[in-house]
């Protein structure tokens, strides 16, 4: 398989993870050449930290003729502007989540994606990861029986201390628990359960605003408002009759994440989602605990399996997992709790997404097709 040529928009701090494996894990697979930023010093110290050929602007990169893949990892209020712009100079997207904030600005990538023969990927990508592809295995192995409900709970506080420069961001539309933290549950249960087919919800703030108190914050005294849902619940119905909760919320401490699985013959205790290591624990009716080795490789952060997958599904043609369309349902459900709690009514999720492929087993070292 020859490399992948990939550009990069957007320096921030989720960057280094994906630099890191880019050029590492998955250099055999990948080759970054460039990386483009607003703010050409931060690009160029990266660039510099991981030994990519170039830092430039947006423009400069997408006129990159060898580029195949661009992967935008920008602000989620401008990734579909980004987005439209990487597709309309003829490369393949890989995005950070969310996909886009409203069911109209995905659509719009998709199309024209679909209109140039180009491939739209989208995080979270940790579903393929150790943790979640293990979890599916048992599940499509028999070990709980037939699977009926399941739950999903995060709650965090990362906004609270003020200690980053910008921490208002979590207090808006796309930063919020639905947008940010649901996915990685949303794009879970899709791989372990299938697709959701009707969705309830409820949302609320226990404060508008929010006034820094903590004395180490560099905005000590300011207020902000709070723009966006800062919890919510959901119920979801999926295509298989299978039934879930999922509580979503920051502002609560700490860092609560659970998902569970109940079936006929046993309940899964699954890792959590956001990352790709940790424990899978199954409980079975005879009062066996037992915690189960992976099955699957990729336990420590792989993020950037995803533009991996796509890179290899480009070149033989197959469906790529990490895909628009799995993230365009994502969304729909995403928005549909939003849609239900202002409702009061149930929402039909109607965006269509094939359940991804797993990983097979038997991979070799780093890689994701033999």
């Amino acid at each position: 398989m020859r490399k992948t040529k990939v550009g990069v928009i957007g320096s921030g701090a989720i960057s280094g993870i994906y630099l890191e494996n880019c050029t590492g894990m998955f250099g055999g697979v990948l080759e970054v050449v460039a990386i483009a930023d607003l703010f050409i010093e931060t690009a160029q110290k990266r660039a510099e930290e991981f030994g990519i050929p170039k830092a430039c602007s947006v423009e400069e990169l997408l006129a990159i003729p060898e580029i195949e893949i661009v992967i935008n990892l920008t602000s989620p209020t401008v990734h579909t502007e980004v987005n439209l712009q990487i597709l309309n100079a003829g490369k393949h997207v890989y995005a950070e989540k969310p996909f886009a904030l409203t069911r109209e600005d995905a659509d719009r990538v998709l199309n024209l994606a679909q209109e140039k023969g180009l491939r739209v990927g989208i995080a979270p990508d940790t579903f393929l990861g150790a943790g979640l592809q293990t979890s599916r295995k048992l599940i499509e192995d028999g070990w709980i029986g037939t699977p009926y409900a399941a739950s999903g709970l995060i709650i965090m506080g990362n906004a609270y201390d003020a200690m980053r420069p910008q921490f208002h961001n979590y207090l808006q539309t796309g930063w919020d628990p639905l947008f940010d933290m649901a996915p990685y549950y949303l794009t879970a249960f899709v791989n372990l359960l299938g697709p959701v087919r009707k969705v309830s919800g409820s949302v609320g703030n226990v404060n508008r605003e929010f006034t820094v108190t903590n004395p180490k914050s560099p905005r000590y005294g300011e207020t902000v408002p709070v723009t966006a849902p800062m919890h919510a619940s959901a119920l979801l119905e999926f295509d298989g009759g299978v039934s879930a909760t999922l509580q979503v919320g920051k502002e609560s401490f700490g860092y609560t994440p659970r998902l569970e699985i109940y079936g006929t013959e046993g309940n899964l205790v699954v890792n959590d989602p956001n990352m790709f290591d940790g424990a899978v624990i199954l409980q079975q009716a005879n009062g066996t605990v037992k915690e189960f080795p992976y099955s699957h490789g990729f336990s420590k952060n792989s993020r950037g399996i995803g533009v991996a997958d796509m890179a290899y599904a480009i070149q033989s043609g197959r469906p790529h997992r990490a895909s628009g369309e799995l993230s365009r349902h994502v969304l729909d459900v995403t928005l549909g709790i939003l849609d239900s709690a202002e409702s009061g009514k149930h929402i039909a999720v109607t965006a269509p997404c094939d359940r991804p492929a797993p990983l097979p087993l038997g991979l070799r070292y780093n890689q994701l097709d033999f």
